[in-house]
Formats: C-alpha cells, sequence, structure tokens
C-alpha cells in the first residue's frame, strides 16, 4: 500500500507539464471582483463530489493539487483536471498552469505556501478535523454541507475561522439560488402574514452502523478514511470504487454522518433558517412525534413559530404557512397558494437579501475583498446545528430544551453529551 502510494504520488507529480488557463476569469457584469489568477486551490476529499465541484471551480481558479486516502480517486480527479485544463481551455489560455501535485495526507496539502484556499469534500466526520487545521495553516475554506458532524465540532470550526481571519463558505449553495433567495424574501416581507408554520420535507434520523466486513480494495488506505471516528469495518458501500460513480452511503450513519435528515436538511433547513431570519440563532425547544413516527418532529422557535419535519407529498421542498397564504419551495418548483403571492415583486424600501448569483465564485470573490459570503460558517453552522439537533431528539424520544445562545441543553446531560465527538482514543479537535 506504501509502495504503491509513493509510486502514484511520484507518478502524479511528473504527469502534468503544464496545463493551460485563462489569464483571468472575467465575471460579466455580476458586480464581483475578478479572482485573480494566483488564487491557487487545494481539493480535500477527489470523490464523487469533488469531481463535481472541480467542474464548479476549474475555471474560476487554479486547482493545482488534491489530497484523498483513495489513491484511485486521486488518479481519476487528476485525469479529469488535466483534461479540464489541458483540452477544454486550450486554446483560450495564453499561459502555463503549475503541475497538478498528489497527496495521500492532506496536511501535506497544506504546508504548501503557494495554496491560498481549500475545497473540503470528504465526510462529515472529517470537516471539523481539516477546517480547522485549514483555517490554521491560513487557508481559505469552502466546506461542504453539512457543515458539522456535531454541534461542538461546528462551534470550533467557527473559532478557527474568526481567529485565523479566512474566509469560509458552507457548501449550502441553494442560498445562490434566485427562487430560494426569493421566497425567503417574500416571507420576511409578510406577503402571506405572520408565519404560523414551516414544514421541511427531507429524510430521516441517522442510524448505527450495522454493515458487515467486506474485503479491503487496494488503493484505499481505510484507517485513514476512518480518522477520528470510531472504527468500524470496511464496506464498500461507505467508500465504493471509483468506478461505479455513485454517492456512498456513509451519510446514513450515524458514526460517519448525520442521516439524510443532516444531509438533505442542510439545504432544506437552512432555507427555513433564512426566511425566519435565524442564521445567529435557532430553536428552543424539540418536542418528537409520540406515536414513534420517523417523521413529525416540532422545533419551536422563540416568537412562536413551529418548524416541523414532514413530508408533505412533494420530495425534498419547504412549505411556508402563514396567515395570508403558502410558499411552496424546492429545487423544481417555486409557487403559491394564492398563486399571485410567488409572482410578487418586492417594492421599493422591502427587505431584500444577499444576492449571490454564482455559489462559487461568491467564495472566490469574497476571498479578494475580504467580504462575508452567502453562507458563511456562522451560517453552516447554525444549520447543521439544527439537523443535529433533529437527531438527537429523535435518538432520545424525549423533549428537550434548547438554549441557542450558550448552545447546551437545559438540564439534560445525556442530550448534551451527544453534542460532542466520539473521537476514537488518540484523536481530539486542533485547537
Amino acid at each position: 500500500m506504501k509502495n504503491s502510494r509513493r509510486k502514484f504520488i511520484g507518478q502524479s507529480a511528473k504527469a502534468v507539464a503544464a496545463f493551460s488557463i485563462l489569464p483571468r476569469f472575467v465575471l460579466g457584469g455580476q458586480g464581483y471582483t475578478a479572482p485573480s489568477d494566483m488564487i491557487n486551490l487545494g481539493f480535500i476529499g477527489t470523490g464523487k463530489q469533488g469531481r463535481g465541484l472541480l467542474y464548479n471551480f476549474y475555471d474560476k481558479a487554479n486547482i493545482v493539487a488534491g489530497a484523498d486516502v483513495d489513491i484511485n480517486k486521486l488518479h481519476y480527479f487528476h485525469s479529469i483536471a488535466a483534461d479540464l485544463y489541458g483540452t477544454q481551455r486550450k486554446e483560450k489560455s495564453g499561459s502555463s498552469f503549475k503541475a497538478f501535485t498528489a497527496y495521500d495526507d492532506y496536511q501535506e496539502l497544506l504546508t504548501r505556501k503557494d495554496i491560498d484556499a481549500v475545497v473540503i469534500a470528504t465526510p462529515d466526520h472529517w470537516h471539523a478535523m481539516q477546517s480547522i487545521h485549514a483555517a490554521n495553516a491560513g487557508k481559505h475554506v469552502y466546506c461542504e454541507k453539512p457543515l458539522a458532524h456535531t454541534i461542538e465540532e461546528g462551534r470550533s470550526m467557527v473559532k478557527a475561522a474568526r481567529k485565523n481571519k479566512i474566509v469560509f463558505q458552507t457548501g449550502s449553495m441553494q442560498r445562490s439560488r434566485e427562487n430560494f433567495r426569493h421566497a425567503c424574501e417574500l416571507v420576511r416581507n409578510g406577503y402571506i402574514g405572520t408565519v404560523k408554520e414551516i414544514l421541511v420535507s427531507v429524510g430521516d434520523k441517522a442510524i448505527p452502523y450495522n454493515l458487515s466486513e467486506k474485503t479491503l480494495r487496494p488503493g484505499l488506505n481505510w484507517d485513514a478514511w476512518i480518522g477520528p471516528a470510531p472504527y468500524n469495518p470496511f464496506n464498500p458501500e461507505l467508500a465504493p470504487p471509483v468506478e461505479q460513480d455513485v454517492y456512498p452511503n456513509w451519510r446514513a450513519y450515524k458514526e460517519y454522518g448525520g442521516g439524510p435528515i443532516c444531509d438533505w436538511g442542510a439545504h432544506m433547513f437552512d432555507i427555513a433558517q433564512w426566511a425566519m431570519g435565524m442564521d445567529n440563532s435557532g430553536p428552543v425547544k424539540l418536542i418528537p412525534p409520540s406515536d414513534n413516527r420517523t417523521k413529525g418532529l416540532q422545533l419551536i422557535y422563540e416568537n412562536g413559530t413551529i418548524m416541523r419535519h414532514e413530508d408533505f407529498g412533494r420530495g425534498a421542498a419547504v412549505r411556508f404557512i402563514g396567515e395570508k397564504g403558502k410558499i411552496d419551495v424546492s429545487r423544481e418548483f417555486f409557487d403559491s397558494d394564492p398563486a399571485n403571492i410567488s409572482t410578487a415583486i418586492l417594492k421599493p424600501g422591502e427587505t431584500k437579501l444577499y444576492d449571490s448569483p454564482d455559489h462559487y465564485l461568491n467564495w472566490l470573490g469574497c476571498i479578494k475583498d475580504g467580504s462575508l459570503p452567502i453562507c458563511d460558517v456562522e451560517t453552516g453552522h447554525r444549520t447543521s446545528t439544527v439537523c443535529n439537533l433533529a437527531n438527537i431528539a429523535y435518538w432520545l424520544d424525549r423533549p428537550l430544551e434548547w438554549d441557542p445562545k450558550k448552545e447546551v441543553f437545559k438540564n439534560d446531560a445525556e442530550a448534551n453529551s451527544l453534542t460532542k465527538p466520539m473521537f476514537r482514543e488518540g484523536w481530539k479537535l486542533p485547537s
């Protein structure tokens, strides 16, 4: 394994003599400062999600390195990058691109002084460790959602970003989509009247790991994949081979992810939080369903608004219910009852929300001018907190009281223990 990795990494450094890039990506009329050709990105996690982000970033910045514990995924990522830079943009370029370097240890990537920022697309249980190390190394961070595997990890990520003065974008890219922003603006400006209830339709809670052991495939360092999390034997459902091109199912298991309620909840609870103006807060009470259903949890806010985890028959979506009507919004639709609400145009003087036409350019532009991105680390933390609170309420199956300022449960030691990571021996969060 070690010799194989060394051989691959050695070959990788020589494989791409020169890529070609545009000397500057021009943002036509979008209102951002154009990211210069000096913004160099390293990718931590080069699996299916990382490859998707490669397509989002390759023409906006220089992708100069990647790190992964699976050398097969590293190699595939590298080959795609070589094609994108060497073929698709060759005719538009007049400058050369630095060689791509592959690493089997992300901390080696972080030592590179020429890397300005990192994109983190690893399993949830790695987000905090890698984000804090990156912030401490002075790298700006784009980290996939849900931001944090536990509430304590999320707060530590915020502290690291603030202390190191980095620009940190959470990958909740729905905030940069016009229909979601406009739906939230309509709610904020009272177009449905006082909000009485919000329905969030996403999947269920995370479950304990329950898969059988399978033969470890070549090229994957399983111990490094597990990292700080509780150790379990290998199963390809958690880390499928690159040839399958599927999203891995580590998300389902509480040791490594937060279940569907966190995976899609990081998108849909995020929109509900935005519409309510709760990006620096959260619910104060959680009441799970009394009949042991997998849905029906109520999250109650201090102003009396009830957010309910409920399937209302339209897939992953959010429904805002007010005194004057309702709004439904998802990636596929944006409509209302009455119908004229969703087509309304804001009047002069009404509240307008952060308008970001491109989630990825937004982050790069903020790196250039030092402003906060649309889904800053505090926002990402507050949304992942809502997701984690929902899991805890379902796991314990009892009403809970939450203090969103102190970020603790009131008079419930067991619930508070679940806000902390369950690291295996020898691991702890970096300071």
